[in-house]
């Protein structure tokens, strides 16, 4: 069984029950749901699907290496579309796009698949969706790293006081420590957290600051105090370590930002840096997160259906595919009858992103997938059975064709 070191203390692998969703909206109580509906365009609660056949799985869609590839549409997605959708432009099934990035908001990363689909942001799930859940942050002071619209993007999440780096750089010049005019009176000791959202631009001033904000508990400019652990929250999202845009090779993501944060505080401090909680692929709780979507799509369309398998469409041998193998385990273990959540999450790796058929290490082989090729997090330990996709197809079109074709779905 996978397991996961200490240093996360929320972590996906955990046996506490799952958590309540907004709205009460209980993962684990499918009859309770009080939480806001989905709109569905042109889709009200009398609008019974006139399917011969109802849904019972749904998708969920990566989007970068398998929509597209950077800003560029990968051809294969509309096809897929065309498959998914009815003529009124309706989902034939629950569809929802889980994402690792978070630089932006819902709204805007469901605007840059319009070219593809008109899609509700209510179908699109970021890296830090799951931070809603965590209101027992939402009025602390939070230093928010990474890029894009960070201030919004955490308001919107619920974060009421929430600081950015070049904010707390701006209070606080390094080389001005000293001068107690321009210490910043935003940070408060003692309820301070630590949220990154993804990759910043400027990495050494990110790392720096983090880095200070930590070892002083909060009073960046004050002397590091090495005695103070565990030090204050770290929330964590996005542990991609590389991702793909038009360039030909991967890029470095917001997991290998994180090596380097893990490694400088370890370094100065000879401990591990610790993780209040970890989201975004392959999380368990970023899947949980995402079925909970799935099931609120179905009974939007008043699909009465029981949601029994979930198809993981992914291009990333670490996150996509382990992350779903890794919530199919737990749905293994956790099944409680007829009332219980989805039965299976099926991993289907495409070839059009991080994953190369020609230079990947053989997925036949258990041998030849060694701890020294890992890419995962810290946190996750290497097994090579989370690391087999249960299906392998060219793109996005070939893995909708597939999964009607598991599931004996033929639409009107």
């Amino acid at each position: 069984m996978v397991g996961t070191t200490e240093q996360s203390r929320l972590h996906p692998l955990g046996s506490a029950p799952r958590p309540a969703l907004p709205g009460s909206l209980s993962l684990s109580s499918p009859e309770t749901r009080s939480g806001p509906s989905i709109p569905w365009p042109g889709a009200t609660r009398q609008d019974v699907s006139s399917l011969s056949v109802l849904p019972s799985f749904g998708f969920l869609f990566d989007i970068d290496g398998v929509l597209v590839r950077g800003k560029t549409p990968i051809p294969a997605a509309r096809t897929a579309f065309q498959k998914l959708v009815n003529s009124q432009g309706q989902f034939l099934v629950p569809v929802v796009f889980v994402t690792n990035a978070g630089n932006c908001l819902r709204q805007k990363k469901a605007d840059q698949l319009s070219h593809l689909l008109g899609i509700s942001q209510d179908q699109v799930m970021m890296s830090h969706s799951p931070l809603r859940m965590f209101k027992r942050y939402h009025e602390k002071c939070v230093l928010v790293s990474g890029q894009g619209p960070l201030l919004d993007i955490a308001q919107d999440l619920g974060f009421c006081q929430p600081i950015t780096i070049d904010a707390l750089r701006e209070k606080r010049p390094l080389l001005d420590a000293v001068d107690h005019d321009r210490r910043p009176n935003v940070l408060v000791s003692g309820d301070f957290s630590v949220v990154l959202f993804g990759e910043p631009v400027r990495w050494e001033t990110s790392l720096q600051l983090i880095i200070d904000v930590l070892l002083t508990s909060g009073y960046p400019g004050n002397p590091y105090e090495q005695e103070n652990y565990p030090h204050i929250p770290v929330l964590a999202c996005n542990m991609d370590l590389m991702w793909v845009a038009e360039a030909q090779s991967p890029r470095f993501g917001h997991g290998t930002f994180m090596v380097c944060l893990e490694n400088i505080y370890k370094k100065i401090t000879g401990k591990e840096l610790k993780y209040e909680v970890l989201m975004g692929k392959p999380s368990r709780l970023t899947y949980q997160y995402a079925e909970h979507l799935i099931r609120a799509q179905a009974l939007q369309r008043s699909w009465e259906q029981p949601i029994q398998t979930l198809y993981a469409v992914g291009d990333n041998l670490m996150t996509d595919v382990y992350g779903a193998n890794l919530y199919n385990r737990y749905l293994e273990s956790s099944r409680t009858g007829s009332k219980s959540p989805a039965a299976h999450c099926r991993s289907v790796l495409v070839c059009t992103g991080v994953y190369n058929p020609h230079t990947e290490v053989p997925l036949d082989t258990r041998d030849s997938i060694t701890e020294s090729v890992f890419h995962g997090h810290r946190d996750f330990r290497f097994d090579p059975g989370l690391v087999e996709p249960d299906h392998i197809v060219p793109d996005v079109d070939a893995a909708v064709d597939l999964v009607f074709q598991l599931e004996n779905f033929v639409p009107n």
